[in-house]
């Protein structure tokens, strides 16, 4: 696999309403523009404690920090003369709405449900080498949701073709079901960088869907 560059702007950003409730994920060069624009503040995990910053105090912040102490996980954006460092959380000072309640059905999001992993064969492949297959095919009477789509390889989706999967001999090797989140979340959480939203994120309401 080759490697590509990562910009710390596009780093991702979880964001709070007023209320802490997350709503939203964006980049960091987006969070940057809600900070510079006085509309968020900055919400860090320091020591077991939650503290806000204004745009002004995150860059005395970052100052220190860059001098004193980094982190392995810290993203770090270069200015002209000084480093700033990328939030992880920002809180939106003047929006009050609560988070949608429901998963967007997506080839993205079924994708990562399924960890990018054929249902049929076990095998892992990328995004492109990978095919949506209906269990119960149209054909059949088989709808588009998001308990009869799951990921396929092109040999297994071949092998399938129009049938079902007791018609075809083969087995899935988990049931599909609609996620209680989103798939491309739980994604970010397993990267110990993202460790701080597992705080704001409730299993009851988190649904918001990554931009």
């Amino acid at each position: 696999m080759s490697s590509v560059s990562h910009s710390p702007l596009d780093s991702s950003v979880l964001v709070l309403n007023k209320m802490f409730m997350a709503v939203h994920v964006i980049s960091v060069r987006r969070a940057f523009c809600l900070l510079c624009k006085e509309l968020a503040e900055v919400v860090a995990l320091e020591e077991g404690t939650f503290n806000s910053y204004d745009f002004t105090s995150w860059l005395e912040v970052s100052a220190y920090r860059s001098k004193n102490f980094r982190e392995e996980d810290d993203d770090w954006v270069r200015t002209t003369d000084s480093e700033i460092q990328a939030p992880r959380v920002i809180r939106l000072l003047d929006y009050d709405r609560v988070p949608k309640q429901t998963v967007k059905f997506n080839r993205r999001n079924i994708f990562a449900r399924d960890h990018n992993q054929c249902q049929y064969c076990g095998k892992k492949f990328s995004t492109s080498e990978l095919s949506l297959d209906h269990i119960i095919p149209r054909s059949q009477g088989g709808g588009t949701s998001w308990e009869n789509i799951v990921c396929a390889c092109v040999k297994c989706n071949v092998r399938k073709g129009g049938r079902t999967p007791k018609q075809a001999n083969m087995t899935l090797i988990r049931k599909p079901e609609k996620p209680k989140r989103s798939p491309m979340l739980n994604m970010k959480l397993s990267q110990n960088k993202y460790r701080s939203w597992s705080s704001f994120l409730d299993n009851a309401y988190w649904s918001v869907e990554l931009k």
